[in-house]
């Protein structure tokens, strides 16, 4: 499988992300500038975490108009593969390929440190292969995670199965106190109505390493490859 992992201004978890998918996962993987036009052919684009652009006007606001965007829209609008994680998840609102906003944290601050989350189904290219009644320790890094939709829109989601993980306790118990940010229903990713683009605020990239004593995060990506491999 070819990956390609956009880089922007600001991007910094773009190499954690090619050093998983390249070394940990042994895939193909290009860096893809923010300025380019190409997608060199790839079976998935991600989006990384980071910082795009400072975070200006809103995380991932301008980062949606990077050159690099308009071939994703399309790549992703033809049913391509494309997952944002943490920054690219605000990218991934602000570009409406994905539905909702990520807004401020409930305690104003940037929150960096491991949580916990559970797959909401198995149904989907990134929980195929994961226990959805098991807790995965995952990080969260960000100021703007807390995920907020309209009801008629959060209805649909749960409905359409498109609320992929939520925020949990080491158990697997989906509690107000396990929720870090403050999302509504405790939600950590959600995909598309086609379920072809997917977001996700915490960090897979920086749990698949086992000289990090957790590889939780590397279920995640080995359920893609099973998945498109199959």
């Amino acid at each position: 499988m070819k990956f390609g992992v956009v880089v922007f201004p600001g991007s910094n978890c773009d190499e954690d992300m090619v050093y998983v998918l390249r070394d940990i996962l042994r895939q193909k993987v290009v860096k893809l500038w923010h300025k380019d036009h190409d997608l060199q052919k790839c079976d998935m684009v991600i989006l990384p975490g980071g910082f795009s652009y400072g975070d200006y006007l809103r995380s991932g606001a301008i980062a949606r108009f990077s050159p690099i965007m308009k071939e994703v829209i399309d790549f992703a609008n033809k049913g391509g593969y494309v997952f944002g994680v943490c920054n690219g998840f605000q990218i991934l609102c602000e570009a409406g390929l994905v539905p909702g906003a990520l807004l401020r944290n409930t305690s104003s601050q940037f929150i960096c440190k491991n949580v916990h989350i559970r797959a909401a189904h198995n149904d989907s290219l990134l929980t195929s292969r994961i226990d959805s009644t098991t807790a995965l320790n995952i990080p969260i890094a960000h100021g703007e995670g807390r995920y907020y939709t309209d009801n008629q829109t959060l209805q649909q989601l749960n409905e359409n199965g498109q609320i992929i993980f939520r925020y949990c306790d080491a158990q697997g118990q989906v509690t107000e106190q396990s929720n870090p940010n403050g999302s509504l229903d405790n939600i950590a990713g959600v995909c598309n109505a086609t379920k072809n683009v997917f977001g996700m605020m915490p960090h897979p990239e920086r749990a698949a390493d086992g000289e990090l004593n957790n590889i939780d995060g590397k279920k995640i990506f080995e359920s893609i490859l099973q998945l498109v491999k199959a």
